[in-house]
């Protein structure tokens, strides 16, 4: 017998009545989840191992790893889903697939480790493959109670990559470059340099996510281009939520682009990037930027630096970390001050010159 039930901090509870004990009274196991659907998963994933058959345990590192992915996939996003399956084919499974599940060690997991990072893969994409793998085995010790040889493992240390960004000479240059032909690229450039959206978001917009009168962008979807498993194509354009629930959002529009803006307004189905019913893929935007970039003898820079750009500028016009955070779309503000802003010489330079002596 189960019920499931939302508490009053929020959270779901999934109870399982286990019996009665000697007294007569109910016992019971509860699950926790943020939705009824998580709690559930929970409650239906941590069966007891001794009421599973012995050859299940046999189960290879391949087996289990495709297992698990399928187990999740109603509660994934299919770029999620692609994303664990593609780092499940071409790194975990190379590595361990035809193992026992229950033999592979900590051991192992170091030396997997080791040896991705001297191919030449960052410590940050490395430690996405360990997240994978130790879902997959805390899912075994729930299901199955193979040892959970993952639990523990230190992951490798992160280094803060250098950001490329502009500088606010060279962003100045960029922009009277774009002035001089200002068409959809230059606008999509505008927009990504001045509410620092992100660039498939940018793909995905639509004249009926523009508002106008009200000054407001609302951010609802992103386009990106996965892996397809259908058998006929590689890949496949697909247009999805956003990467988190913090990334839908309504963005106020700074003044400086509405005449831009109402220059191309369009019908309400149309891709601003295109002016058709179809977007303009991130791949080809990036494309683009980067001739923009030749053509107006600027350094190569990623097209995400226009992002970082935006917060670096907003923190020095004095905007509060909170309020950035949320124009830009993230779950909290120690990622926007991590990840977004860069402090220039220039801009150190100015602080430092603030200090006085002290009399």
């Amino acid at each position: 017998m189960k019920n499931i039930y939302r508490r009053k901090d929020g959270r779901y509870e999934a109870r399982v009545l286990l019996g009665k004990d000697e007294n007569g009274k109910r016992r019971y196991r509860s699950f926790y989840g943020s939705s009824a659907e998580e709690a559930e998963f929970k409650m239906l994933a941590a069966r007891e191992p001794d009421t599973v058959s012995a050859d299940l345990t046999e189960m290879t590192v391949k087996e289990l790893t495709m297992e698990y992915i399928t187990v999740i996939k109603p509660r994934l996003k299919e770029s999620s889903e692609v994303n664990y399956r593609m780092k499940a084919e071409k790194h975990i499974i190379p590595a361990f697939g035809n193992m026992k599940c229950c033999l592979l060690k900590a051991n192992d997991v170091y030396q997997f480790i080791e040896s991705k990072l001297k191919s030449g893969l960052s410590a940050r994409y490395v430690s996405d493959i360990i997240v994978l793998l130790k879902s997959v085995y805390r899912y075994a010790s729930r299901v199955y109670g193979v040892n959970n040889c993952l639990e523990g493992i230190v992951m490798p240390k992160r280094t803060k990559p250098e950001i490329a960004v502009l500088s606010k000479s060279e962003q100045s240059r960029l922009m009277a470059y774009l002035n001089g032909d200002f068409d959809l690229n230059a606008l999509g450039i505008a927009l990504s340099l001045h509410i620092g959206i992100r660039i498939g978001e940018l793909c995905a917009l639509q004249w009926k996510d523009i508002d106008l009168a009200n000054r407001t962008i609302t951010v609802r979807k992103t386009v990106q281009r996965i892996k397809s498993y259908d058998g006929k194509n590689a890949t496949k354009l697909v247009i999805t939520e956003p990467k988190s629930a913090s990334s839908v959002r309504v963005i106020p529009i700074p003044e400086c682009l509405v005449s831009m803006l109402e220059k191309f307004k369009d019908s309400a189905d149309k891709y601003i990037l295109s002016s058709k019913l179809s977007p303009v893929e991130p791949r080809t935007m990036q494309y683009r930027f980067a001739s923009v970039l030749k053509k107006a003898n600027l350094p190569s820079v990623h097209f995400h630096s226009l992002r970082h750009a935006f917060a670096t500028n907003c923190i020095a016009l004095g905007f509060d970390v909170k309020t950035l955070s949320e124009i830009l779309g993230h779950s909290s503000v120690e990622i926007t001050l991590n990840r977004y802003v860069h402090s220039s010489l220039d801009r150190k330079r100015a602080c430092m010159d603030m200090v006085k002596w002290a009399a």
